[in-house]
């Protein structure tokens, strides 16, 4: 009984061990290649479950997605011999898996390293032909698809792959250019800004002088509107006083001459001598009879 057990389990490892060697998996994001003794039977196998030959089959799998080659930053000259610093990216993905193989045994380093070298060579080529306005603003999607185009064609025959997108992050300028950039910006930003206060200032003595010159001419207006309307306050006073006081000739010299002596009378010392025969004892006569 021992003995069979050991016999079915004995089976049952070597089916597991002849199926690992016969069966392998092909995932959707992969694509493989089948070898025999170095040399491909089967390209561009696709996502499944496969059979193969041990020992004498071997396979290769390789990411049949987009994969990103993050190149570092380079310097190139425009066509006006400007350096600029240029930092890209491509995007690829295999297209042919065979011919990807026999270019770069499956390594994907050396694919980036040979795919780097032909971009940095597109770049320098598609920078030198344009001026700094062109590819700083005005031309850099026209030059990514053209250096797209003439590098797809290339990495397909080479290297079995389609390069999907290739797109520049940034570029700047060199250290040494960008702070004699900056210095100019300041100045001239500097010298816009005295001529605007200056034109400010102008414009401020302008405003003040004209308030200056309204309010004086307020002022004046203001002084001759009361000098008139008192002149004729004064000329309707003296109307009325006329008026009335020719009612009673006689009561109105009287009342002046009151008036003289309250004036004369201020200051609490004072004193005022009359002649029993002044006019004042008449008027007070008259007043009391």
């Amino acid at each position: 009984m021992k003995g069979l057990s050991f016999a079915v389990l004995f089976a049952l490892l070597v089916g597991v061990l002849v199926a690992s060697q016969t069966l392998y998996v092909v995932k959707e994001t992969e694509r493989a290649v089948v070898l025999k003794f170095g040399e491909i039977v089967e390209a561009d196998v696709q996502p499944g479950i496969h059979f193969k030959l041990p020992v004498m089959n071997e396979v290769k799998k390789f990411d049949a997605r987009i994969l990103t080659m993050d190149s570092r930053p380079q310097r190139y000259l425009t066509q006006e011999k400007k350096a600029v610093i240029v930092d890209s990216y491509v995007k690829w993905k295999i297209d042919s898996v065979d011919k990807f193989y026999q270019a770069t045994s499956g390594d994907e380093i050396v694919a980036n390293r040979v795919l780097s070298s032909r971009v940095d060579t597109g770049l320098r080529n598609q920078f030198g032909e344009r001026s700094m306005h062109e590819v700083v603003s005005g031309e850099r999607d026209t030059l990514m698809t053209e250096l797209r185009d003439d590098l797809n064609e290339v990495a397909k025959a080479e290297l079995g792959i389609t390069i999907v997108d290739i797109r520049v992050k940034r570029i700047d300028l060199p250290p040494d250019v960008s702070e004699s950039v900056y210095q100019r910006m300041r100045t001239e930003r500097e010298r816009e800004a005295r001529e605007h206060r200056s034109k400010g200032l102008e414009l401020a003595e302008g405003i003040r002088a004209d308030a200056d010159r309204q309010q004086v001419v307020l002022e004046a207006e203001a002084q001759r509107d009361a000098e008139m309307i008192r002149g004729d306050g004064d000329a309707q006073a003296a109307a009325i006083y006329s008026n009335v006081y020719t009612q009673d000739p006689e009561f109105y010299e009287f009342y002046r001459s009151l008036q003289a002596y309250r004036a004369s009378f201020e200051g609490n010392n004072d004193l005022f001598v009359l002649k029993p025969d002044n006019e004042f004892f008449k008027y007070l006569n008259g007043a009391t009879q």
